[in-house]
């Protein structure tokens, strides 16, 4: 073995090894930080080239540096431990090792950065909850083209070429590389990548900009592969909201009497309030109900008080003529969650509850328990069903109908394919115009319905697209934008062009239903299924910021609502409601996470929920005005602003609910059942 250095006489092999394995490492890790800092730049100008110099720009990219270094440093230690392994079998060996090593993860940052450029989404340990075709779907949506691996090809080739030749270059003291190495030991305990994480640089997307990607996504992985456990102090007995009888308690917090904890965690009494009652003309036969489901369609784009501006004029005056819930929460950050949460009110299992696709345990929801009683029931989707496991939770709920892409008949239009190739389906237009042709109108028996649309998702191509460029800007005028604001919201154009079509989609939609004859005997739920995350999100509780409009000839009087509601309350109002007008059968127990849609006219939250960022991120929880965020304490204040709070005891207090909550939730994941066979089987077989 040759080494750089002339050996001491009588010094051991390992203390040479020591040495050499110092002096070769040193100048190969500075190097890679080098690239870690090249990379970082290269981002921030690629953000700038996007979507122009916002004011958060150089806070994140500051930031970013800093994580970027805290990431190399934490990673540093045990680099060199496996270079020094290397180097016993031979100097150029653990060099070799190390250019491809460096090389992989310089790679692999960028890639996670490009993802997010697109996405909006720091991708995590949520990778490993998706199935292959899944993730198929998800990369042909993004466009991506062989010109991009042409790219990153030549990209690494460069990396691998700066790894091995710039460390030889650098002629670094012997003094001053050992001292790397044991400042590197020293740094291990303070977990300088976790401490760098927690550094804000304002809006959730510049803390989003300016994380370390690599640390996000290894750190995601770690935790998904070996989960931490769960703390076992309580400090809390409940994790629901309250509507106490006493009027003078307005913010009070409910506490839901449990049947049987051990065998069924979340199984209790049916006392669900029937708030809707009052809205409402009662009709002498059940109505029917359609659930309208936008995808990404979110509060800070639409409805009033939209931060960005509305961009629904149609859904806004709807609004104004319903029910409407101007502080609605999703339960996630994404749509795997939306039909399990909006329509039966259940917990997320480990990746969201469909994910449990055959094992998901035995359960009622809305539209089961509708079918029970004589409804008719269907799903519609403009893409394909099986994505998330969509079409499985359907068929435990034993709907009627399924219908999605692979269905449709002929004579409709799929949306643009991206470069790849790749269509996520059909647009809401044809979406909307097939279930109008496929439902009988005069048909007597009740029906209740699921529509989910596709087209206001990366990548934001639309049918008859320069149309909506131009409504984009005449939409921009009509708000009064000022000239710099334009430009701003135009490195989005895509996305809001997407909007402008889905308004548009909806506005015909309810045109054409109006015609009918069974238009004013029918309740339309209007939501999303989470906030799109290709605008920059403002805070950790924004992604979950959606509109909740119910809207229905049979409504008495309009009403907007300042309460702070969530989709689990959807399905225990709206069967509460049916269960006070109608003769309808159903469960006097259920495993509702909510309990009930609020009416208040000012903003309160009487209840508390749980929200998972993406399938490996059960990390938001919610009780009253105040939310963690892991660890992290916030008060909410009307405008739905997170305002950081310092106090231990109410610290203590919502983190012991959210951990009461994921305790019963990990019961679940273990085999813990939901409701007894016996109530399964009388009201949510089918038969």
């Amino acid at each position: 073995m040759r080494y750089p250095h002339k050996p001491v006489k009588n010094e051991s092999f390992l203390r040479r090894s020591l040495k050499g394995a110092c002096k070769d490492f040193v100048p190969q890790l500075l190097v890679l930080a080098a690239l870690f800092l090249v990379l970082r730049l290269f981002e921030a100008g690629y953000e700038a080239f996007r979507h122009g110099f916002n004011g958060y720009l150089w806070k994140a990219l500051f930031a970013g540096l800093l994580k970027d270094l805290a990431f190399v440093a934490s990673a540093g230690f045990l680099l060199y431990l496996l270079y020094f392994a290397c180097f016993w079998a031979g100097r150029k060996f653990a060099r070799v090792v190390f250019i491809v090593l460096g090389s992989a993860l310089c790679l692999a940052q960028l890639a996670l950065a490009f993802y997010f450029q697109f996405s909006f989404n720091l991708l995590g340990g949520d990778l490993w909850q998706y199935k292959l075709a899944d993730i198929r779907q998800t990369v042909g949506a993004a466009g991506v083209s062989i010109w991009i691996f042409v790219a990153l090809a030549v990209v690494l080739a460069l990396i691998a070429a700066a790894l091995a030749i710039l460390p030889r270059r650098l002629k670094l003291p012997a003094g001053s590389v050992y001292g790397v190495i044991i400042f590197l030991a020293l740094l291990m305990p303070f977990h300088p990548a976790l401490r760098a994480s927690k550094l804000h640089t304002g809006n959730e997307y510049a803390d989003n900009l300016s994380a370390n990607k690599s640390y996000y996504f290894y750190s995601g992985t770690i935790d998904h592969f070996n989960p931490p456990e769960l703390q076992t102090d309580i400090y809390s007995d409940f994790y629901s909201g309250d509507y106490d009888s006493d009027s003078t308690v307005v913010d009070s917090i409910r506490t839901f009497k449990y049947v049987d904890e051990t065998k069924f965690p979340f199984l209790r009494m049916e006392d669900t309030p029937d708030q809707l009652s009052p809205f409402f003309n009662k009709p002498t036969a059940p109505p029917d109900l359609v659930v309208i489901i936008v995808e990404g369609l979110g509060s800070a784009f639409a409805g009033s008080g939209a931060r960005l501006g509305s961009f629904t004029p149609f859904f806004d005056s709807l609004s104004r003529a319903g029910l409407y819930w101007e502080n609605c929460l999703s339960t996630s950050g994404r749509t795997f969650s939306v039909l399990p949460g909006l329509l039966a009110s259940l917990p997320f299992a480990r990746s969201g509850f469909a994910e449990l696709g055959a094992s998901m345990p035995p359960h009622v929801s809305l539209f089961s328990l509708l079918q029970h009683n004589g409804y008719k029931t269907a799903f519609y989707y403009g893409g394909d069903a099986h994505f998330d496991n969509m079409d499985l939770f359907m068929q435990k709920n034993h709907i009627g109908t399924i219908r999605d892409l692979k269905s449709f008949p002929a004579g409709y239009r799929k949306l643009p394919a991206a470069s790849s190739g790749f269509s996520w389906g059909y647009g809401d237009k044809e979406l909307f115009r097939w279930y109008l042709a496929s439902q009988d109108p005069l048909s007597t028996a009740p029906k209740a319905s699921v529509l989910l649309t596709v087209a206001t998702h990366s990548p934001f191509l639309v049918n008859d697209q320069e149309t909506y460029f131009k409504k984009f800007e005449q939409r921009l005028a009509a708000l009064h934008f000022p000239e710099s604001g334009k430009q701003v919201a135009r490195n989005y154009r895509d996305q809001y062009a997407s909007i402008l079509y889905a308004d548009d989609a909806l506005k015909d939609f309810f045109t054409a239903y109006s015609k009918r004859s069974d238009f004013a005997r029918t309740i339309f739920l209007v939501t999303g299924d989470h906030q799109m995350p290709e605008l920059p999100l403002n805070s950790k509780i924004d992604r979950y910021h959606v509109p909740l409009l119910i809207y229905s000839p049979l409504l008495s009087r309009m009403a907007a609502f300042s309460s702070m509601v969530s989709h689990f309350d959807v399905a225990p109002s709206l069967l509460a409601f049916l269960r006070n007008n109608y003769p309808v059968q159903l469960p006097s127990l259920v495993s509702w996470i909510g309990s009930g849609l609020d009416t208040s006219r000012v903003f309160r939250n009487v209840h508390a929920y749980p929200m998972m960022q993406d399938k490996n991120d059960l990390v938001d929880f919610i009780e009253g005005t105040h939310m963690v965020n892991m660890s992290t304490l916030f008060e909410v204040d009307p405008q739905l602003n997170l305002v950081p709070d310092d106090s231990k005891e109410l610290l203590n207090r919502v983190t012991g609910a959210f951990d009461r909550f994921k305790r019963k939730n990990q019961q679940v994941i273990n085999g813990a059942g939901l409701i007894p066979d016996s109530i399964y089987h009388r009201y949510a077989t089918g038969k």
